[in-house]
């Protein structure tokens, strides 16, 4: 009879889960120790933030949507398109967009579907034309939205932003929440404070009509971490 195998990231996890005690909800200062310290992994993980709200999806006037800037930046680099109107494509570049979007590039993005970029912010006049690819940002989170400040007439200033630490949260299907707040080589101070302004964001996104428990739970992770759940007072 062959001998059973333990994988390393099984064993990996029992030591990481043996650090918690079970079933306890810690304090955000806590929690940000715990999961820094928990990260076993080889590379600079990613810290994930998770909200379980008591919200209901289905309804329009339950949904969470907003922007925050994390002041230490995320630990992602994003490639920005700017849709600019003719002879805003220089600013646009000089600012610092990877990719200038004119009805060139919308028509091009219609026919191949190919999506090279992580967020799109547009000139108030550029939305209408994208109305030809709402279909295909839309559903990954890429449409330009004044609600997530990718929309407007200052396209320099849009894009410093997104080049800096500002980011776009939103619930999903599932009245989740899902946000990265940085990497494990932050620290916990920056950490910390990244977990402040984004616990913060979400309380003062409660919908008027939510009712019953907002934050059911709140769990902080690394990657291939433990989720660890915390306290949002």
């Amino acid at each position: 009879m062959a001998k059973a195998v333990i994988k390393k990231g099984g064993k990996r996890m029992k030591e990481q889960n043996a650090k918690l005690d079970a079933g306890r909800v810690y304090t955000q200062e806590e929690v940000v120790a715990l999961a820094l310290d928990t990260s076993a992994v080889k590379f600079d993980a990613s810290v994930e933030v998770h909200f379980r709200l008591g919200i209901d999806p289905k309804k329009g006037d339950q949904q969470i949507r907003g922007t925050v800037t994390l002041p230490h930046g995320s630990g992602k680099t994003k490639r920005v398109i700017a849709f600019v109107d003719e002879g805003k494509e220089q600013e646009a570049k000089d600012a610092g967009a990877d990719i200038v979007g004119d009805v060139q590039m919308i028509a091009e993005i219609a026919q191949k579907k190919n999506i090279d970029f992580d967020v799109a912010v547009s000139t108030p006049t550029m939305m209408p034309k994208l109305g030809k690819i709402a279909q295909i940002l839309g559903p990954k989170g890429l449409m330009p939205n004044p609600k997530t400040d990718t929309v407007g007439k200052d396209i320099a200033e849009m894009i410093n932003e997104q080049k800096g630490g500002k980011i776009a949260f939103k619930n999903d299907a599932t009245s989740n929440v899902h946000v990265a707040i940085g990497k494990v080589s932050f620290g916990a101070d920056k950490i910390t404070e990244h977990l402040t302004i984004i616990v913060d964001a979400i309380k003062r996104a409660k919908p008027a009509t939510a009712k019953g428990i907002y934050v059911k739970s709140a769990t902080i992770t690394t990657s291939m971490g433990p989720g660890i759940r915390f306290s949002v007072e």
